[in-house]
């Protein structure tokens, strides 16, 4: 499929949810980074719980007054999973303002039609379904961001990925391993993202992040992270019926992970099927002069922490970059004028 270049446009005015998350913040400083003029919505001492900002943009007439007082045109939601159904009163307010020019839903994962994980992760699955529908219902200029895996060990020991570093004690491969899945650098994730919220080619589709540099199984990960440590270790085989039966347990959040692994590692959910329909589109296609970070880059990244850290890295994954942690901290609504970006703070 041939993609023409993206014609060149002003920057638009960016409104991001959830910047102080785990994706929101490669989000924002990749805006920040583009030169956009840049706004955050939190709400004072969000930078220490996120939760905090998420739940103010279930807040229509609020979010109505601000996206039209700064004269919002892209407006990104990050916000975590347990929280995506707080997007309903964001959509009624950029219904009604009628102005804006592309929402990014919280998706940022899988495409969440084409996925179908077992409960208690379908759930979460649904509810982004709903956000789409009420998206599309409305006649809301959209772009769905497919990022699949985060670039690190998947689901270690059930925790987030911005707090999991490879293993070093032994591998917990899903089924044979042998089932492949795309990993996606936070940087990455934050930069492509911030491309596509301007071009045109990229409105109402949903854009999907497949690096073949960056397509491994458990298998490859295992050996991967191996040559990086220069020891072999270990694997424990966590079968299928294993990953369904911790499903079934309905246990939080151990059994939200299992469904999502089950789907990635025994399912395939990333790849088993195409994405040649006209409301598809590669990023690589669109992008082809952009390099991916690799996984074996992530991997030197995590193998030097360990190292720096004396193995204790569990609390610096989840680090909001300093420039927006300094200005989150602020509890009230001000402008960095040489940061371009601008708080909502207690609206």
């Amino acid at each position: 499929m041939t993609v023409s270049a993206a014609p060149t446009t002003a920057m638009s005015r960016v409104l991001i949810a959830g910047a102080t998350g785990f994706i929101g913040q490669f989000v924002a400083k990749a805006s920040l980074d583009s030169g956009r003029p840049t706004y955050v919505l939190v709400r004072p001492g969000a930078a220490t719980s996120p939760s905090k900002a998420e739940g103010l943009i279930s807040d229509r007439e609020n979010m109505e007054k601000l996206l039209k007082v700064h004269e919002i045109e892209i407006v990104i939601s990050a916000v975590g999973g347990e929280n995506v159904l707080d997007q309903l009163g964001l959509i009624e307010a950029i219904k009604a303002v009628g102005t804006i020019k592309r929402f990014l839903p919280s998706e940022f994962g899988h495409d969440v039609v084409r996925a179908d994980p077992v409960e208690p992760g379908l759930n979460m699955y649904k509810e982004k379904r709903e956000i789409r529908r009420f998206v599309e219902e409305y006649g809301i200029p959209y772009t769905y961001i497919c990022c699949n895996s985060i670039a690190s060990w998947p689901y270690y020991d059930n925790k987030h990925p911005a707090d999991a570093l490879p293993p070093l004690e032994h591998f917990k491969i899903y089924g044979d391993g042998s089932v492949k899945a795309y990993f996606v650098a936070g940087t990455d994730i934050g930069k492509f993202t911030m491309k596509t919220v301007d071009d045109v080619r990229t409105l109402n589709k949903s854009v999907h992040f497949r690096p073949s540099s960056n397509f491994y199984n458990m298998n490859e990960l295992a050996s991967l992270w191996e040559k990086k440590i220069g020891r072999t270790l270990p694997r424990v085989t966590v079968t299928e019926h294993d990953l369904l039966a911790i499903a079934a347990a309905n246990i939080i959040p151990d059994s939200v992970v299992a469904a999502f692994t089950h789907d990635i590692f025994i399912k395939g959910c990333q790849f088993n099927f195409s994405i040649n329909s006209p409301n598809d589109i590669e990023v690589g296609t669109l992008y082809p002069g952009e390099p991916f970070r690799t996984l074996d880059e992530c991997f030197n990244d995590f193998a030097l922490k360990l190292k720096n850290n004396n193995k204790d890295v569990g609390s610096h994954g989840n680090a909001t970059p300093n420039h927006v942690v300094e200005s989150l901290a602020i509890s009230a609504p001000c402008v960095v004028c040489d940061k371009k970006i601008s708080l909502f703070a207690g609206i």
